[in-house]
């Protein structure tokens, strides 16, 4: 199905089902934004409690807006706004100006938000609901935007090509299948159900988009879909890293799908060109949050050793270690805070909850630019 419409304060539905990590988002912009102050290339955390807005030269808060519940945070798109996760939609925060505002886009167990070709897809895991809308109009009210629902409800992603062909995971509440591309008007052009679990997206060089499973990755490329399967019976790909210049995907790895919580070792690399799929042991445990790309399209990963890790693409190596932290380890419950690392530019900006403080790293020598005490643990950190 395929609608466009405008969201309508009023006909905001009261039975939306909230997520089941926090409470209700009740603070509003008056509340949380009063003192609202504009902000060059802002970043942003979340604590228990709230948002930090950061001056991301000095790493100091510019701007606490309290917000209850346990929120994510998503860039927007257009280089000003952040989507915070609630437990009621995707709330819309005007990073520059350091404000939350009341604009939400409803969605029943806010999930995923892509952005890709000028296009931002949000997906409602409650629902199966994928909303898709320019992020170039956010700042006057909610943009116009379009929704397609998925068949059944489940915790997916959907990412808009640049021809208009729609990509969307497929699944149920109770396990997930594959992937199905639409054409512009939303008819199916093909699909691969040969991806158990399957779970998070990347786009690579040429328009690649790579989807994880429990035994490998899909690849979407040139209207085809490859699978491209783990050396392992079970070799677990939920959390990927794209760059727009390369045809690698850096790519999380675990294998033992009975662990309460596996600590792998090694990262996975994906080339969308020949579909092989190489894994590269970095020496040191990681978490999802760990994974990132530098400027030049190298492998970044944030270890529990506290280094960050250089890995060179095309040679499947470890170039450099950087030690920037303490040691950590890993939290038994996914939404508890641990270090996590946001790249832009040449600066991997790194939080460290353990010592209350956020850092800025050159990627190239690893030196430390600035840091930051914070008042409270940072959760999760991005930036426009």
């Amino acid at each position: 199905m395929r609608i466009r419409t405008l969201w309508v304060p009023s006909l905001l539905s009261a039975g939306l089902v909230l997520a089941a990590c926090g409470g209700p988002a009740a603070d509003t912009a008056e509340e949380a934004g009063a003192d609202a102050v504009e902000v060059d290339d802002a970043l942003v955390a979340t604590y228990d409690g709230g948002i930090y807005v950061l001056d991301s030269e000095t790493l100091e808060v510019v701007q606490d807006l309290p917000l209850e519940g346990f929120n994510r945070l998503n860039p927007a798109g257009d280089g000003r706004h952040v989507l915070v996760s609630t437990p009621t939609g995707f709330r819309v925060l005007d990073a520059a100006a350091a404000a939350l505002s009341d604009d939400e886009f409803p969605a029943a167990e806010a999930g995923h938000v892509v952005t890709h070709a000028g296009v931002t897809v949000l997906f409602a895991d409650g629902s199966g609901e994928v909303t898709l809308f320019d992020p170039q109009e956010l700042g006057d009210g909610l943009p116009e935007h379009e929704t397609y629902t998925t068949e059944h409800p489940h915790h997916g992603v959907a990412v808009e090509l640049a021809n208009g062909e729609l990509l969307v995971t497929l699944g149920t509440e109770e396990s997930r299948s594959g992937i199905a591309v639409l054409d512009a008007d939303r008819n199916e052009l093909t699909r691969s159900e040969e991806c158990p679990g399957v779970h998070g997206e990347s786009a690579a060089a040429n328009e690649a988009i790579v989807v994880g499973c429990e035994d490998g990755v899909l690849v979407y490329r040139d209207g085809a879909i490859t699978k491209v399967a783990s050396p392992d019976p079970y070799g677990r790909i939920g959390n990927s890293r794209g760059h727009e210049e390369s045809p690698l995907v850096l790519g999380d790895y675990k294998v033992d799908p009975e662990a309460e919580l596996e600590r792998p070792e090694r990262v996975s690399i994906i080339d969308t060109e020949t579909a092989e799929l190489t894994l590269v042991d970095v020496g040191t445990s990681y978490s999802f949050r760990s994974l990132a790309r530098g400027p030049e399209g190298e492998g970044l990963l944030l270890g529990t050793d506290g280094a960050l890790h250089v890995i060179d693409m095309e040679q499947a190596a470890v170039t450099a270690s950087f030690p920037v932290i303490d040691a950590w380890e890993e939290p038994l419950e996914w939404q508890e805070a641990r270090p996590t690392v946001f790249v832009r530019g040449d600066t991997a900006y790194i939080s460290d909850p353990a010592a209350q403080r956020l850092l800025a790293v050159d990627i190239a020598t690893g030196a430390v630019t600035a840091e930051a005490a914070l008042p409270a643990p940072a959760n999760e950190l991005t930036g426009v």
